[in-house]
């Protein structure tokens, strides 16, 4: 299966970090080939400019253009995993712009048709998305908040995607009070799910 995994997380020391060499290690061994993207340590740029954003309908090709790895590694895998904290209940500001500046009109999705219609996805090559992430907050308290981030990953992300596309959301809570031992048991809890995805 052609897999990419792109990793945010500024601290290679991090969890974040140490779950995505666990998962790419996986992957690898379960036959998977492997396109990786690690965010932070390859300075991708996040920001769009206002060049960019004055593009960004009518002219997108200017900013794939500058991002053409991403898109190219977008457009060619079936398996899309992302592996990121979770930050004021959302992803972290790098992720969302590299979600901003390589989900591009053309690429993942066109504008919809006409008002009040759907935009159109343009990813229907990919047929499974995993997610995996970890934060702060405790499970009930995203629920009291309706869990926007899940909410917006899984519904809005994913319609751009295969009608069939397989879903995969792992999530480790309370992270400021977990022990190293609930820690390496997510871990191997994420790697035998992904495992699984073919």
């Amino acid at each position: 299966m052609k897999t990419l995994i792109v990793h945010c997380h500024p601290n290679p020391d991090s969890f974040s970090h140490a779950l995505y060499v666990a998962v790419r290690g996986t992957l690898e061994q379960a036959g998977h080939e492997l396109r990786c993207m690690d965010l932070y340590a390859e300075g991708f740029e996040p920001v769009m400019t206002l060049e960019e954003r004055i593009a960004y309908l009518p002219n997108p090709g200017l900013i794939e253009a500058r991002v053409q790895p991403h898109v190219d590694a977008l457009r060619w895998c079936e398996h899309l995993v992302l592996i990121y904290p979770t930050w004021f209940y959302g992803p972290p500001a790098m992720l969302k712009g590299w979600l901003e500046r390589v989900w591009l009109p053309g690429v993942a999705f066109m504008p919809p048709p006409k008002k009040g219609k759907m935009a159109v996805p343009g990813l229907q090559h990919i047929r499974a998305f995993s997610v995996v992430t970890h934060g702060g907050a405790a499970w009930w308290w995203l629920k009291v908040m309706g869990d926007p981030h899940r909410r917006m990953v899984m519904r809005g992300l994913r319609a751009l995607m295969a009608p069939r596309c397989h879903t995969t959301w792992l999530q480790l809570h309370n992270m400021n009070n977990v022990s190293r031992a609930e820690c390496e048991a997510f871990i191997t809890r994420v790697c035998a799910r992904l495992q699984s995805v073919t």
